[in-house]
């Protein structure tokens, strides 16, 4: 649920018009005027009831069940004796993979579940069929384990203790949180010891003075954002996933999210963690220092490494007040050079109070509709080609509104918004946050669905989608929406069914271009298995050479092999396998 210091404004833009319509009421707080502007009702005018939803509707949750789509083809991976083995993922995203497992590494036997009893207690080994089956499988049924092992600690030295068993035994691990990742980073690739942080969920302490949460890495994300608006803070981190996902896997991956624009990246929110090594040993680096330049700053190694140099077990993070001037824009673009343009006033006009600056195409808003019960288009009766959210977030609303109001005047006497409308209240708010945060729900409804995470020049992010659109033809439904606040793309190719012909059409020309481009093709969402073999794409070979890419690659081989010499935790991740094993 979004804040609910929502500024109660209604505003229909007309470039035609230009007129402004709005309502108030003196009884609301929320009420809010516009001096200088005339009000004016046409034929063109908008009633707000026409687009706000229906009470009995009970809009869903803008998380999908994580279990909501089982049933898709799995291939189960239970027999080793072959060493090869093709990792089920050939239609999600990334072309076949075909793996050996690594024949250093052990099989559980009855003195491992004799141990593990011994350091957990019985009810927290976890062998029940199905729960290892939710557990094996990610979230969108891309990747498949085949572990008979989950594991769920409850404090740093049960951690300690079984990374510690695990290490002496040479048997593989896979951290797991929320289970919520794109890239297969989160499940077994063969029959690795699934640890399950979730029990590890308490919230340590809590600073008002400084704004400085700590809390152990299985808190769900959504759990601390209630938590933190309780005492008058928010998280500077906000997911669509944020009722499943969980703080250590955040961490873990680096999450970027909605907020992104406004605080930045968890590498400077994030102010000391624990990690626990893959030996035993654990890493006392929880500090709630913001200043601290005594030696090297080793937290950052564990921030986006996907728990393979260590597993994360708490997070110190800083949070900001909440602020009660809060507003949320739902607009629409007639081209994408008007969506680049936007943003750059929106950088100059809002400036501070700026807190997301999210877009999406027509493709992404059709997908929404047609596929997402209870959603309705903000703007009836016409389809737009691109459409943007902007929300700003600030302390003073009388200052708000006029930066606001004068940024929107702007936008329309130079054309860059085509009609508009600002959210009333919270349930207006909630429903137009539902449709930018439910397009990916909407892309696993629509059927077959390849997902590219992809960080580019601003400038250049559209450009991809539509050569993509060109290269496919009529094929496919090219798709494209992200956070174009700070150029991260959500590429993803639409289908009734999967293709290998068209995926060998998408890959590796999509990396490629994001090479070519000085991109990286993991924004956000990691590396995983997905794309572990595809990290050089992240160097551009026009500026650096193929001996620097290598060199950087190694020594990223060198920092794993040092923390964690018998690779046991999350193997075939991350890295290429062919390096690390």
């Amino acid at each position: 649920m979004k804040t609910k210091n929502y500024i109660t404004t209604y505003c229909l833009f007309k470039c035609s018009s230009r007129y402004l319509v709005h309502r108030s009421n003196s009884n609301s707080q929320y009420s809010s005027q516009f001096p200088g502007f005339r009000c004016q009702f046409s034929r063109t005018s908008r009633l707000l009831e026409t687009f706000l939803p229906d009470p009995k509707w009970n809009l869903p949750s803008v998380v999908p069940p994580l279990r909501e789509y089982i049933g898709r083809d799995l291939t189960s991976a239970s027999n080793f004796s072959g060493r090869t083995h093709r990792i089920p993922c050939r239609f999600f995203g990334s072309a076949p993979i075909v793996m050996q497992r690594n024949p250093m590494f052990s099989t559980i036997n009855a003195d491992d579940i004799t141990k593990f009893k011994e350091i957990l207690g019985e009810k927290n080994v976890v062998q029940d069929e199905e729960a290892l089956l939710a557990a094996n499988t990610d979230w969108m049924q891309k990747y498949k384990g085949s572990s008979n092992l989950l594991l769920q600690p409850r404090t740093t030295e049960e951690v300690s203790q079984i990374l510690k068993y695990c290490n002496s035994r040479c048997l593989a691990v896979v951290p797991q949180g929320g289970n919520t990742g794109l890239v297969g980073g989160s499940v077994p690739v063969f029959d690795e010891v699934i640890i399950n942080m979730g029990s590890m969920k308490n919230i340590i302490s809590f600073d008002k003075v400084s704004g400085i949460l700590v809390c152990e890495a299985g808190c769900i994300l959504e759990n601390l954002v209630s938590f933190l608006d309780n005492q008058g803070f928010v998280m500077p981190l906000d997911l669509g996933a944020k009722g499943s996902c969980q703080i250590g896997g955040n961490v873990s991956t680096n999450a970027g999210g909605l907020r992104f624009v406004r605080y930045g990246s968890l590498h400077g929110n994030v102010l000391g963690l624990e990690a626990v090594l893959a030996n035993g040993t654990v890493l006392d680096m929880l500090g709630t220092l913001r200043k601290d330049n005594t030696g090297y700053d080793l937290k950052h190694l564990f921030i986006g490494s996907e728990g393979s140099l260590g597993i994360i077990s708490k997070v110190s993070i800083l949070t900001p007040p909440k602020l009660s001037s809060v507003n949320l824009a739902f607009l629409a673009c007639k081209d994408y050079v008007s969506c680049q343009n936007l943003l750059l006033e929106a950088k100059r006009k809002l400036g501070n109070i700026l807190s997301a600056f999210e877009f999406l195409d027509s493709h992404s808003m059709d997908l929404v509709l047609n596929h997402l019960e209870g959603v309705r288009n903000p703007l009836p009766p016409s389809m737009h080609n691109f459409y943007v959210l902007i929300e700003t977030t600030g302390s003073d609303q009388s200052y708000d509104k006029e930066k606001l109001e004068a940024f929107l005047l702007h936008s329309m006497e130079v054309g860059l918004i085509s009609d508009g409308v600002l959210a009333q209240d919270i349930n207006q708010a909630f429903s137009f946050w539902r449709i930018r945060e439910g397009v990916p729900e909407a892309l696993m409804k629509a059927g077959a669905v390849y997902k590219y995470d992809l960080s580019l020049p601003i400038e250049k992010m559209y450009d991809l989608v539509e050569e993509m659109r060109m290269l496919l033809g009529p094929a496919a439904k090219v798709v494209g929406y992200g956070h174009l606040g700070d150029g991260n793309l959500h590429l993803n190719i639409s289908l009734p069914d999967y293709d290998d012909t068209v995926l060998g059409q998408v890959e590796p020309f999509v990396y490629e271009w994001t090479s070519k481009h000085r991109g990286s093709i993991s924004a956000e969402h990691g590396l995983g298995l997905m794309k572990a073999n595809k990290i050089h794409y992240s160097k551009s070979t026009e500026s650096v050479s193929l001996l620097e890419i290598i060199d950087n690659v190694h020594l990223m081989v060198s920092i794993k092999k040092l923390l964690d010499p018998n690779g046991i935790l999350n193997p075939y991740k991350v890295l290429p396998s062919s390096l690390t094993s």
